[in-house]
């Protein structure tokens, strides 16, 4: 007899819908249920039941076929995630998250090794809200995630607060507690397999109840963990590629700067020794060098002051000199004595150094500083130019050297020349006149004329150092007597200033003190030999009263210049003495002269000086205080009371 199927059908309908559905297992068997509520047959109920059974297994094999099919998706999108990796922190957050999407845990995360502390950290989390558990650090071995990178191998715990298979640390449990978590399931993350598999960090799924995860939740986070190993070595090994091709491209850089510098300065080598060939100066060379290096170049000597100069419009050099200061227009108001510290530093480094602004390279000749080569708007002066400065340097010492040997020959004919003026002015003043034209000197034009003279010990070199001293200035020097004589243009300074300027530099050039002697202007030769004999006298002066090592003229010093010099300025000495007195009497009516010359005839006396003057001796006393506000505390002292008795006599002597 056929099976009776209608009164099952309902029931097999009633699966089907549930089956479709996805309905959860209690449904399937409440169907089982209303069929014995019905008063089915029990073959037509186990018939039921067995239906039942099998939608189930239906049932369970689609939500495996789903689940898996998820984690295709998940496994296929993060591959392709690494396939157009742009941001390694992307692409890791992204594995975090869908990690925890895919086993439904409350959080996930990723831990990296940090190999400067020699620890593991957090790099990326997903669901953590505990900012203790984001910052938690594991030493190698703590706990189950220290106990994954130690082994190697996946570790799962229903419940880690309870489990005694992991290293607790008291740090490790306050973080975990913080995140309020249970179940963790840590596996690593692995390059290469085997035993020579490497783990460079390990991804974790937890959960905040109690869990017990299947091997095919361990198996898809070991997938998970395998792509994000993939990630990161791809990221490292991108990272090394984008660095070996900047160093490729660093190194190529310099290979064609290397290249360049070394044509640069082949090209500069033949342009500044053609200059040296052609019998160029050094303003050619500092002309050059200022071309090369687009910057105002200057030649000095070993004094500080300019021999040359140069800007960037092509300007020639200048010599020293008078002409030579407005030449130093190019670097400046430049302090001489700071230049020479910079030189002096230079030579010392063997290399150009930046001081004040400006570059500056010693010029020498063996270890005898010539000079210094001054480069200014270069700040940022790199190593190929900076190298073809220094070069610069040894080019200007050469020629500065053949300078010197030709002014050192010149000097010794212009000596002759000035041996002549000095003994024998007199015996052809035409010829010396038309000798000095040929040497460069006009002697009919106005000069200054300068006696030095040095201790015995450094006197020798006296001679050289003056030398040195007016090189480039077209001037002349000569050994005379056992002392320098010196013979440059006159400028507006007098031959005071001038002196002092000498004896100052001559000292720096000798090593000792210098004693310089001027007078001037004088034109043609027995005015010139006149004022050897005035700067003569007044360098004998000086000795005498104590100035060893200054300079000065015979009009400063009172009334021996008054006798020493040739010109005898009287007035001058009696303006230069009695002026501010002369001058408050002519202004208030006052007898501040009158009362002085009465105080001196009287030896001093007061009470002498009232009855000559027929005034009280209040008053004598508040003029002569007005006379040593205007004179000085000092006007009394014997030398200057000297001066002044010897200008009132020649005061009254005038008829003032």
């Amino acid at each position: 007899m056929p099976k009776n199927t209608t009164s099952v059908a309902p029931h097999l309908r009633r699966l089907l819908e549930l089956l479709a559905s996805d309905a959860p297992p209690e449904d399937f068997g409440a169907v089982t249920a209303e069929a014995r509520r019905s008063g089915a047959d029990p073959r037509d109920i186990t018939e039921v039941e067995q239906a039942a059974g099998t939608a189930l297994r239906v049932r369970s094999t689609l939500r495996q076929h789903r689940r898996r099919e998820a984690e295709l998706t998940a496994l296929y999108d993060t591959a392709g995630d690494l396939a157009a990796l742009r941001d390694l922190d992307a692409v890791l957050r992204s594995i975090v998250r869908r990690a925890r999407m895919l086993l439904g845990t409350d959080t996930a995360y990723l831990t990296l090794p940090d190999e400067a502390a020699g620890d593991t950290y957090m790099r990326v989390t997903d669901g953590s809200v505990s900012e203790l558990f984001q910052n938690l650090r594991l030493q190698l071995g703590e706990g189950l995630g220290g106990l994954v990178a130690q082994t190697a191998r996946p570790y799962a715990s229903p419940d880690y607060r309870t489990d005694e298979r992991f290293h607790h640390t008291g740090s490790i449990d306050a973080g975990v507690l913080d995140e309020g978590l249970v179940a963790i399931l840590g596996v690593p993350l692995l390059l290469g397999s085997g035993s020579g598999g490497k783990v460079i960090g390990a991804l974790f799924a937890a959960d905040r109840a109690p869990r017990t995860f299947s091997p095919d939740e361990v198996a898809l986070l070991c997938s998970l963990a395998d792509h994000a190993a993939i990630a990161i070595d791809t990221a490292k090994a991108m990272a090394d590629a984008r660095a070996a091709l900047a160093e490729l491209a660093e190194a190529n850089a310099v290979i064609r700067e290397h290249s360049a510098a070394m044509q640069r300065a082949e090209e500069s080598h033949d342009r500044l020794t053609d200059l040296v060939l052609r019998g160029g100066d050094v303003s050619d060379v500092a002309a050059a060098v200022a071309g090369l290096l687009e910057g105002d170049v200057a030649v000095h000597d070993s004094g500080g002051r300019p021999l040359t100069s140069t800007a960037l419009d092509g300007g020639t050099g200048v010599g020293a000199g008078a002409d030579a200061e407005s030449a130093g227009s190019a670097a400046g108001v430049d302090d001489a004595a700071a230049l020479v510290a910079a030189a002096e530093e230079s030579r010392a480094a063997a290399h150009a150094v930046f001081r004040g602004g400006r570059w500056v390279c010693a010029v020498l000749a063996g270890q005898e500083l010539l000079g210094s080569l001054v480069l200014h708007g270069r700040p940022d002066l790199d190593g190929p130019d900076r190298r073809l400065f220094e070069r610069s340097g040894v080019v200007t010492s050469l020629l500065l050297l053949l300078r010197r040997s030709v002014a050192e020959t010149e000097n010794r004919v212009r000596g002759d020349l000035m041996t002549d003026l000095l003994t024998a002015p007199d015996r052809d003043p035409v010829g010396l006149v038309d000798r000095g034209r040929r040497l460069g000197v006009d002697l009919n034009r106005p000069h200054v004329l300068l006696v030095a003279e040095a201790g015995a010990a450094v006197r020798e070199r006296l001679a050289g150092a003056a030398v040195r001293y007016l090189f480039g200035s077209g001037s002349v020097s000569a050994e005379h007597a056992g002392a320098a004589v010196l013979l440059l243009p006159w400028d507006d300074g007098g031959p005071g200033a001038a002196a002092r300027a000498a004896a100052t530099q001559l000292a720096q050039l000798v090593g000792a003190p210098v004693t310089v002697a001027g007078a001037g202007p004088a034109a043609g030769p027995r005015a010139i030999a006149d004022a050897h004999a005035e700067a003569s006298r007044c360098l004998r002066a000086m000795r005498v009263l104590g100035r060893d090592g200054g300079g000065a003229c015979a009009g400063e010093l009172g009334f021996l210049g008054v006798l020493l010099g040739e010109e005898h300025d009287v007035d001058g000495f009696v303006a230069a003495t009695l002026g501010p007195l002369l001058e408050y009497d002519a202004q208030r009516g006052t007898q501040l002269v009158q009362t002085l010359h009465a105080y001196f005839g009287c030896g001093g006396s007061l009470t002498r000086a009232k009855d000559r003057l027929h005034v009280h001796i209040n008053t004598v006393v508040q003029r002569l205080d007005r006379v040593q506000t205007l004179l000085g505390p000092d006007w009394n002292s014997p030398e200057h009371a000297l001066e002044l008795q010897l200008a009132l006599r020649l005061h009254l002597l005038s008829g003032s």
